[in-house]
This record gives C-alpha cells, sequence and structure tokens, in this order.
C-alpha cells in the first residue's frame, strides 16, 4: 500500500555505467597484454604507433560508443526490461545497449513483415483492416492504444509502456524523444478514430469548441485554477489531506456469502448484496462492522421471493429514507438489460412486489437505475427513480398516473414512465449519475459524456466529446462541476465550469459551454502498476468520495482495478503545479496515488457518506468489498 508510482520514476545509467568501463577495462587489459608472435618479433615502436596515430587523427574517424546512437541506424533508442515485479529485488535492467524502434501500418500485428517504418502490406491499406504497431529491435511488437499505457518522462528524454512486459526506451536527444511522442500520438488518434491525425480531422472528432482536447496547451485551463481557489475556500479547508496521511485497516471481516454489490447508507445501516441474500452491517465512524439481519432472496414466505429472478442482483438502490431498495437482476447473464425489478422492505425484510417497466402498453428493458438526485434516498417520501437503456432515458414512478400508490397485490405492476426520451439507434448510453439538483451525466459507448439539465432529458446541454474509449461508469460531485468519467485503462476528470457571455459562471448543466472549454486531466496507473494489475483487470467504478450537502466539497476518488482499490487527492489532482504533470506531453495526467491490495478481487470500493468523518480525518472511512470479505479504512496521520 503506498504511492507506487516512485518504483519507475527514475533510470540511472549509473550502474550500466559502471558495468560497461569495467569490461571496457577488462578489454583494455587485454590488449595491454604482451603480444608475441611464432616468430618472436618485437612489439613495434612507439615512434611507429606514433605515426599511426597521426595518419589515424588526419582522417577524423569517430567511433560510437555505447552509450551513443549509431549514425547508420535510423531511430535508435536504448531499451530497458523492468523485472522483480513489486519486490524488494525490483530493478530496470539494460536489454539493449543500442537498437531501433518503428510504427509500421499492418493487419499483422502478432505476425511478422518486413515493412518499414510508416509502410503497410499490399493490399491491406484497401481492406481497411490495418493498425499502426510499434515495433522496437526484434523483441517488441505491439498494436499503438491506450493498453499500452504509454508514460513520458520528457526531463529524462524517456517513455514507458507495458508489451508482455514493462519496458522503457531512452532517446539520445531532445529531438529524438519529441519525434517519437508526435509519432506515437499521431499513430494512436488513427488507430482510435480510423481516420489520419491532421487538424481538420481533429476538428471533425472534437469540434471546434473542444479542440483544446486535442491540443491541450492551447486549452484554457484558468477554469481549473478558478476551482482551486474556491476549493480552497470550501468547508474543512482547515484540513486539507496532505502527502504525510495515510490509510490505516481499521478492520476485516468475513461476509455470509459471494457480495456482488455494496450499497452504503448515509444513516445507520450499509448492505451487502450476496449470491443468496443481503446482510445488513451497522454503519460507524470508523467503518461498517456487525452482521445484522440476513434476507435470503428464496425465503418462501415472502409474497414474491427473488427465485424467480434471471440472476442475482447486480444493481441495489437504497430509497425512502433507506428503508426500502431496489434490486435489478440481468435477464442474461453477462448482459446488464432486465425488464423489471423487485422492491425490498428492509424493516420486514421482504419483497413487497416486482415491478415491470414498460411504455405505451409494451414491455421494455433498462440497463441501469439511479436515484432523483445525490440525497434523493434519504427522502422518506421517494417514488420515483431514474433509468437509462442503450437508446432511452427516463423517470419512473412507483405511483399511478393520479399519483396513488399502486396496488402491491397486483401480480405485476407495471412503473409509470413519468418522463423521458426515445432516443434514435446510436447513443449507446452506458451508465449514468446526478447531482444534487438531479442533473444528470450519461456516459455512452463511443465515449461521449452528456449533461442533461433537471428540465429535460430530450436533448443535452452539452455533450464532451470523450477519448475513444468506451465510458463503463460515471460521476459527478454534488455541486455537479466535476466529471469522473470511467474508461478500462485511464479515468478522465472533466470540469464543466465556464463563463457565458455575461461574465457569470456557470456549469454545462446549465448551458452551452462555447469555446471556452478546458482540457480534461486522465488518472493513470503507471505502465509497471497496470501490469501487476493484470491484462485482464480494467479501471472499475470510479467514484467521488460522497457529500449531500451544498458547500461541501469531494475530497478523494477511488477506483477498482483487479485486487487493487486505487486512491487519488482529488485536491492534489485538481492542481496546475502538482508534480505529475511537469515535463509532460499532451493531456495532464495524474500518477500520484495509493494502492490498497486485497488477496481477492475487488467487487466495490466506496467512500462512506461525509457524515462519518471524525474530526482527526479529513474524510469518511472507505469501504473494500471482496467476494468473502469487507475491510474499512480510515485515513490518518502517519505518526
Amino acid at each position: 500500500m503506498g504511492a507506487s508510482h516512485s518504483r519507475e520514476e527514475l533510470i540511472s545509467d549509473s550502474e550500466e555505467e559502471e558495468y560497461e568501463e569495467e569490461e571496457e577495462n577488462y578489454q583494455d587489459s587485454k590488449d595491454d597484454t604482451p603480444e608475441r608472435s611464432s616468430s618472436g618479433r618485437r612489439p613495434k615502436t612507439p615512434s611507429s604507433l606514433d605515426e599511426v596515430a597521426a595518419k589515424l587523427e588526419a582522417l577524423k574517424l569517430k567511433y560510437p560508443t555505447s552509450n551513443t546512437p549509431n549514425p547508420s541506424l535510423k531511430n535508435s533508442v536504448k531499451l530497458y526490461l523492468h523485472i522483480g515485479g513489486n519486490t524488494p529485488k525490483a530493478k530496470w535492467v539494460t536489454s539493449e545497449k543500442v537498437t531501433s524502434y518503428a510504427f509500421i501500418k499492418t493487419a499483422k500485428i502478432d505476425g511478422q513483415d518486413g515493412a518499414e517504418d510508416g509502410e503497410e502490406s499490399e493490399n491491406e491499406e484497401e481492406s481497411g483492416d490495418v493498425w499502426w504497431v510499434m515495433k522496437v529491435g526484434n523483441k517488441i511488437r505491439v498494436k499503438v492504444g491506450v493498453e499500452m499505457q504509454l508514460k513520458s518522462f520528457g526531463d529524462q528524454r524517456r517513455v514507458d509502456f507495458v508489451a508482455k512486459g514493462v519496458w522503457a526506451m531512452k532517446f539520445f536527444s531532445d529531438e529524438e524523444y519529441k519525434s517519437f511522442v508526435s509519432k506515437f500520438n499521431d499513430c494512436l488518434f488513427e488507430n482510435t478514430y480510423k481516420m489520419e491525425s491532421n487538424d481538420a480531422n481533429k476538428v471533425k472528432v472534437y469540434g471546434k469548441d473542444f479542440i483544446g482536447w486535442a491540443n491541450p496547451e492551447a486549452a484554457d485551463d484558468s477554469i481549473w485554477e478558478d476551482a482551486e481557489d474556491a476549493f480552497s475556500k470550501s468547508p474543512r479547508s482547515a484540513t486539507p489531506v496532505r502527502a504525510n496521511q495515510d490509510l490505516r485497516e481499521e478492520f476485516e471481516e468475513a461476509a455470509n456469502g459471494g457480495i456482488q454489490s455494496l450499497a452504503l447508507g448515509a444513516l445507520d445501516n450499509s448492505f451487502l448484496v450476496g449470491d443468496s441474500g443481503i446482510q445488513v452491517v451497522k454503519n460507524f465512524t470508523h467503518g461498517i462492522q456487525g452482521k445484522g439481519v440476513y434476507v435470503n432472496f428464496d425465503n418462501g414466505n415472502q409474497r414474491s421471493g427473488l427465485n424467480s429472478v434471471h440472476s442475482t442482483p447486480r444493481k441495489a438502490l437504497l430509497m425512502r429514507a433507506e428503508t426500502n431498495m431496489l434490486l435489478m437482476s440481468p435477464k442474461t447473464e453477462g448482459k446488464p438489460h432486465t425488464t423489471g425489478l423487485h422492491q425490498l422492505d428492509i424493516e420486514t425484510g421482504k419483497i413487497v412486489t416486482e415491478w415491470k417497466f414498460g411504455k405505451d402498453g409494451t414491455e421494455i428493458t433498462m440497463r441501469d437505475i439511479a436515484n432523483d438526485s445525490k440525497g434523493a434516498q434519504l427522502d422518506p417520501s421517494g417514488a420515483t427513480f431514474l433509468g437509462l437503456d442503450d437508446n432511452r432515458l427516463c423517470r419512473w414512478d412507483m405511483r399511478d398516473r393520479n399519483g396513488i400508490v399502486q396496488n402491491l397485490a397486483t401480480s405485476t405492476p407495471v412503473l409509470n414512465w413519468t418522463q423521458g426520451h426515445q432516443f434514435s439507434r446510436g447513443t449507446n448510453f452506458q451508465c449514468f449519475a446526478t447531482t444534487g439538483d438531479g442533473s444528470i451525466v450519461v456516459g455512452s459507448l463511443d465515449g461521449k459524456i452528456r449533461l442533461y439539465s433537471i428540465t429535460s432529458m430530450r436533448q443535452a446541454k452539452t455533450a464532451f466529446p470523450g477519448l475513444g474509449s468506451p465510458i463503463t461508469h460515471v460521476d459527478v460531485t454534488f455541486d455537479g462541476k466535476w466529471i469522473l468519467g470511467t474508461t478500462d485503462t485511464y479515468l478522465i476528470l472533466i470540469c464543466t465550469l465556464f463563463t457565458d457571455k455575461d461574465g457569470k459562471t456557470k456549469t454545462g448543466f446549465n448551458g452551452r459551454m462555447g469555446h471556452r472549454v478546458a482540457a480534461p486531466r486522465l488518472l493513470k496507473l503507471t505502465p509497471l502498476d497496470s501490469h501487476l494489475a493484470g491484462v485482464n483487470n480494467k479501471f472499475r467504478n470510479a467514484q467521488f468520495s460522497w457529500v449531500t450537502e451544498n458547500g461541501k466539497q469531494e475530497r478523494h476518488l477511488v477506483a477498482t482495478v483487479g485486487k487493487f482499490s486505487v486512491i487519488w487527492n482529488f485536491q492534489q489532482v485538481k492542481n496546475g503545479s502538482h508534480e505529475c504533470y511537469h515535463n509532460q506531453e499532451g493531456l495532464k495526467s495524474c500518477y500520484c496515488y495509493k494502492i490498497v491490495l486485497k488477496d481477492d478481487s475487488i467487487v466495490d470500493s466506496r467512500f462512506m457518506h461525509d457524515k462519518f468523518a471524525v474530526s482527526d480525518s479529513p474524510e469518511a472511512p472507505l469501504v473494500i468489498a471482496t467476494p468473502l470479505k469487507v475491510s474499512s479504512f480510515s485515513i490518518s496521520s502517519r505518526r
């Protein structure tokens, strides 16, 4: 556990240089050994050596050393390999003192071909199914993509990346380093959007208002600076998160069954949704603990048991002052869509009804549900919630059209579609979240993030273009000023603030942002941590810490990757002068985080409600659930 990025911050040539010096000295010592021929002739006299040396000097020959590029070798680099993983013996070793890289356009990503830099095999260009591949010597051949987790170090003329291992390349001049970064970004753009990287195509992808996303150096970052100033004036700013604060595990206990999801409450209880039922646990200022009531899904005494559910609920939504819970189960295993949900009365431990989704007399599906607003689960009279499908965004009401609660004795009551829109094909919605006032942010398969005001679900006030990777989860701060999108390989943090023509500061939920849009910031794992997390492990469920009160500011971000729970300091990420952003190319990427490593894959990581933060801690406890255990961590000062 700790800020693991430090493991790969610096590669020093000193060890290799010492090794090379020893090797050269050894070679010199052999050369110094008197040579005797079979004829027994003596070596040449010093005068003859001087004569040869003078002739050689006249020729002005240059002999490259082991640490300088070969003049005849194009795109020469020094290649390193990281070995030892996360052990005390971890280190960088020299793989090739001098080798070369090339970008090849080909359909044979894992194969071999003789194409030179920038060339493609015959007829591949016409087929359209070609990609840019980076080749380094005969050891590395990898498709250019965000999966490489390329990290650049301008001050070291170095890039690190993942390609069946963790590698680093050091360049022999600033020009060669900058040339590589530029070419890599061009290849990445073309592989992502299937069009050449040029200004015209970047305008097509991002739009004129968001061109700063493609050219961050030209983007207006003043909004970030203004937001940082506002943060310092927010309540509890007297106890900022400092670098000397760390996570401390308070306790860990076993769960009753395979945990599938985590439903944290802001009142007395939280809930662990498992394979066979729901376990109720108590909320404390140091985390969640204690085995309370356990509700079995197949309880025969319930009017409508969950034994009729297609699979284990994957989504649990608290409502009505946390006395009720909506349980959503996928219709088909492996897909999120469902045609209805179950309503659980937590106080009685019984399923009170099974709801169906329907519109105009036709059964429809939903892929996700959410509360009307950040604090809506605390409303004792709440009867509505939001629904999302691939091409639908709507509000559901558990009352009939006349506002009377429906008869729960009905076998299959149908939820009332009260507001929303059914879009034409192509929106490919994936996830959504709400602000404190009920504004809605929606993430899509194409990477776009749309903002809807509280008055309309038909047309987005703002649509951020994204960076090409699908948004699998999205969250937003209570005040709507910040959005956190999750992709498989990185998190994207977006500031929604802008200044309108009258000089007023607004969010993108309330108005069209125009051309003054700040570039986003990325949160990434280092190539080493990404490799240690495992090739099949992806970022999931990134979210802010939890506040439900105006004037309070979220202070941390947390996401899950395999067995890692990864935590960022929100204020640090927003700080434009933060050390992570020095000497970077392109969008600012933050690599300063803390990792909690568990023994099993993590189901979810979430901060408890802000009310559970104690006076000596700047943050509420962090709860981490694995299938069989749940742990609580507090942020405390190192002593």
